[in-house]
């Protein structure tokens, strides 16, 4: 390849059709090595341009005068009589001369280049294509043009598509592709940039479409503006839609790059420059902002409204990524208000149909949109004052009606295709029921409650992936379905109607199975205020059960999340009275028992194979709190007091000094919310003047609770205050002797700053030690604190934080220290708690008096462990020790001790 494109054309031209048949035996295009592959078309090319003389075409489409310097100093007409002489010209200059029989066999190869597996050799074969068809007379190279456009039939795959869109880009670039073939090309590259084939459960195209606008980019810049005008309107289109719509974001800029290209040398693209402006290369980065919005504002210019609109009903709704389903959707419900009797007369009877079809993604797609056209029609309909059925017939609502009993009858609601039918129902029902279409004592509302109730027992047996989605959309369409369809014209419930609903609900709470408690539970939250009056006592005390952790459902965390979330939003549908009854409001009587309720779900440290499940539950309580105190504060502040405040502050202080990133962040900012709510401010919280000079309301925003350096130097400084010391060490023990290396290396230095400020502030000290050790009792046996805690303590002996103690002969702290080390490690067969007790019994060590003696001792024994890890760390640990406290030892028998430490195999 190097020799044919370096060399002498006449030096090659003897060895070319030798070299040409070898290269056919070598049968290139059927070998796996992509490097060969793309050499042979490098060849292949290169021996072409031998076979043809070196002659740039006559006939070629030249867009003006190329040179600068020739048209700063000509005028207008004399570009335009040079381009005259030129077409005039063609016909002699069109000599005749003889192409060599291997040409054809050269462009065949070519051809078959352009389907290779591999992008790199569909680029080379493109390119040789270009070069050799610049040297082809007019009639060959046109059909070489014919042969190319037979790469854009159906039966082709997407390989021959991309190489047949790189090849014509090529051709374009190159004035090769004739005014005259313009008709041909532009319907083939329109159907390139909508290419979007499904391949098993994907799809292929991605390529296609980027090159299908590298052909508009390289049309651009060939020809004359006058050539393309009959087809501007359908390029822009196609590349508006590209770049707001395409699924893949190299796609959507490429497309955004061709229409820039278009705008700047064609200038006929209408409000080009404003489409432009909105659709740039950046903005068009955001797939959810391209659809929810630039669509919008594109949508305003009435040549594009249509095509919009019908790319998406025809190309999207049906895709196989749910992702883009859904967004389209949602685009086609923005986009509504732009021609609402296009999408009324035209569109929705057009979806109907397939809302009940045989194709699952089509069917989902379709009832998803059935339901953002209906509510944004219902909507525009309310503002100009008309009737919410304006723009409906009476086929239409039946159409609407008959999509839940069709899929019911057809048994479509099961298996794999029920988890995408169930939400799309439910969200139908949701947007109908919002969009007060007057469905009301039809027979139709008792079948979307059966959908909605059965979705919500059916969770256990739906995958995992789709079981929040399922939750939530039944969730929503209950609310909004009990919101229009239930209540009567005096604004109350039916009374059987509540007991069925409001009863059957809390029975479920029971169930043996996880999911339908949480799917009751978060039903039971979504009520509205006229099911749960005269019935509150009965769903809080029901809701209350799901979030008690008894042994059979130690591991439900889901449920005990759902429950706290459902007892919040229960507080804020049925509002406070504080002298109110307890069956119809949040009153004096109920809010001890909701607060302690959620006060429970903050101690939720359950783990199971999942890792930390506690922490869902603790999330969703500090959540619950906030809530639910910011509700009473805004009502009835009286009802919240001291003793209810000092709890909630104390309980966030300890989960903002946790080791987990995520659940800190979440109680920091819930924390720091709480302290600087004004509307009007929460009353009792401790020491608030103190808070407000450690957390300024400055950096209520800017304090980032995820990064160790930040949060913990923040929550030390609550460690003197005496109501948040117990708590906030709590949890600090917990980070301080855990194992991420961060958060163990932040947290252990606030602490050690902290203790080096009040070394000689014996109260403090003493204060200190005092919480320390109820600390160390209160978690006995606990492993999730008492193991980090020993390691803390370890750490902190090792630091000399308690060295005002050490001149004291017998000083309480360090001998109760003691018992309770010992009283840890009993029986225990913990490899990792039994190393971190040996070093607090080391650094007790330095304590003077009889607990030497007892320390000794216990660390013989330790010696003498059956677990032979625990023997020689023992040995090691030891051995440290005494160097560091030489005193320990008389030193007539030092030697002999070290010796025996350092030499037994332990």
């Amino acid at each position: 390849a190097q020799l044919f494109k370096h060399g002498k054309r006449e030096d090659c031209l003897p060895y070319a059709a030798t070299v040409l048949e070898c290269l056919d035996n070598c049968k290139l295009s059927e070998s796996n090595q992509m490097v060969l592959r793309k050499l042979g078309m490098k060849l292949v090319q290169r021996l072409g341009l031998t076979f043809v003389k070196p002659k740039v075409a006559k006939w070629r489409y030249q867009r003006g005068c190329r040179s600068l310097a020739a048209n700063l100093q000509a005028q207008g007409s004399v570009v335009q009589s040079q381009m005259i002489t030129v077409a005039t010209n063609e016909a002699d200059d069109e000599e005749e001369y003889d192409i060599p029989g291997e040409i054809e066999n050269v462009v065949e190869q070519l051809l078959v280049g352009l389907k290779d597996k591999d992008t790199i050799v569909r680029w080379s074969a493109a390119k040789g294509i270009g070069r050799i068809t610049g040297r082809l007379p007019k009639e060959l190279a046109d059909d070489v043009i014919g042969s190319l456009l037979d790469c854009f039939s159906f039966q082709e795959t997407d390989n021959a598509w991309h190489g047949g869109c790189l090849a014509l880009a090529e051709l374009g670039r190159r004035g090769l592709l004739l005014p005259s073939r313009i008709s041909d090309v532009v319907p083939v590259i329109l159907k390139a940039l909508t290419y979007d084939e499904k391949r098993g459960a994907c799809s292929v195209g991605s390529n296609v479409r980027d090159a299908a606008c590298y052909v508009c980019w390289a049309f651009a810049r060939a020809y004359d503006p006058a050539e393309l005008i009959p087809f501007i309107n359908q390029i822009s289109s196609a590349l508006v839609i590209a770049a707001v719509f395409d699924r893949d974001v190299n796609c959507r800029r490429a497309a955004s790059a061709a229409f820039q290209e278009n705008v700047g040398r064609q200038g006929t693209f209408p409000h080009g420059i404003d489409i432009l402006t909105a659709a740039d290369y950046f903005a068009v980065g955001n797939r959810v902002n391209c659809y929810l919005t630039i669509s919008v504002y594109i949508a305003g210019f009435p040549e594009y409204t249509q095509p919009m609109i019908d790319h998406l009903v025809n190309m999207k709704i049906n895709h196989w990524d749910s992702v883009i389903r859904e967004l389209s959707t949602k685009a086609l419900h923005n986009l509504t208000p732009r021609a609402p009797e296009y999408m009324a007369n035209e569109v929705l009877p057009r979806l109907l149909p397939l809302s009940v079809g045989t194709d699952l993604h089509t069917r989902h797609g379709a009832i998803l949109a059935c339901a953002e056209i209906t509510h944004a029609l219902c909507k525009l309909a309310e503002e100009n004052n008309r009737s919410v059925t304006y723009y409906f017939n009476e086929k239409s609502l039946e159409g609407l009606k008959q999509i839940h009993q069709e899929l019911c009858s057809r048994q479509l609601y099961r298996g794999l295709g029920g988890e995408l039918m169930r939400p799309a129902v439910c969200t139908l029902i949701e947007k109908l029921s919002l969009s007060k279409i007057p469905f009301r004592g039809d027979p139709i509302i008792g079948g979307w409650q059966w959908l909605i109730n059965d979705s919500l027992r059916s969770l256990p047996l739906v995958s995992s992936g789709a079981r929040q989605h399922i939750k939530e959309s039944a969730v929503s369409a209950l609310a909004a379905l009990c919101n229009e369809y239930y209540i009567n014209e005096k604004g109350e419930a039916d009374p059987a109607l509540q007991d069925e609903l409001v009863t059957q609900y809390v029975s479920e709470l029971q169930n043996t199975e996880e999911m339908i408690r949480c799917g009751f539970s978060r039903a039971l939250g979504a009520l509205p205020r006229f099911l749960l009056k005269g019935r509150l006592q009965q769903v809080l005390e029901g809701l209350k059960k799901v979030t008690l952790i008894s042994p059979a459902d130690v591991s439900f965390a889901e449920s005990r999340r759902d429950a706290l979330i459902a007892i919040a939003k229960v507080c804020q549908t049925i509002g406070v009275k504080g002298e109110g009854s307890q069956e119809e409001y949040v009153c004096k009587d109920n809010v001890t028992q909701i607060y302690a309720t959620l006060l429970s779900g903050v101690t939720d440290y359950t783990t199971d194979s999942r890792g930390d499940v506690g922490g869902w539950v603790r999330e969703a309580a500090m959540t619950s709190l906030m809530e639910v105190t910011l509700l009473l504060v805004q009502n009835e502040a009286e009802l919240i007091n001291a003793n209810i405040c000092k709890q909630i502050m104390c309980w966030l202080a300890q989960q903002s000094a946790e080791k987990i990133d995520k659940f800190r962040a979440h109680a920091g900012s819930v924390f720091l919310t709480l302290l600087h709510f004004d509307h009007p401010p929460i009353p009792h919280i401790p020491h608030r003047e103190e808070l407000e000079r450690i957390f300024p309301r400055s950096e209520k925003e800017t304090l980032n609770w995820n990064a160790a350096s930040e949060a913990f130097p923040r929550i030390t400084q609550l460690l003197g205050l005496p109501t948040y010391q117990y708590y906030v060490l709590l949890g600090l023990s917990v980070s301080v002797g855990g194992l991420t290396e961060t958060t163990l290396r932040y947290s252990a230095q606030s602490l050690f700053d902290y203790m080096k400020k009040i070394q000689n502030d014996s109260s403090a000290m003493e204060s200190f030690c005092e919480t320390l050790l109820k600390v160390f009792e209160d978690n006995l046996r606990n492993d999730r604190v008492s193991v980090p805690l020993l390691t803390m303590l370890d750490q902190m002996l090792a630091n000399g934080c308690f060295d005002i103690f050490t001149m004291q002969e017998n000083h309480p702290f360090p001998v109760k220290l003691f018992t309770l080390c010992k009283e840890e490690i009993k029986r225990s067969k913990d490899i990792r708690k039994l190393r971190s007790s040996i070093g607090v019994f080391c650094g007790l060590i330095q304590f003077q008096g009889d607990m030497r003696e007892k320390v000794l001792f216990q660390l013989f024994l330790l010696l003498c462990h059956p677990f032979p890890v625990i023997r020689k760390t023992t040995a090691s640990q030891v051995y440290e020790m005494l160097i560091t406290y030489s005193d320990v030892v008389d030193p007539a028998i030092m030697d002999e001790v070290m010796t025996i430490l350092s030499d037994t195999n332990w």
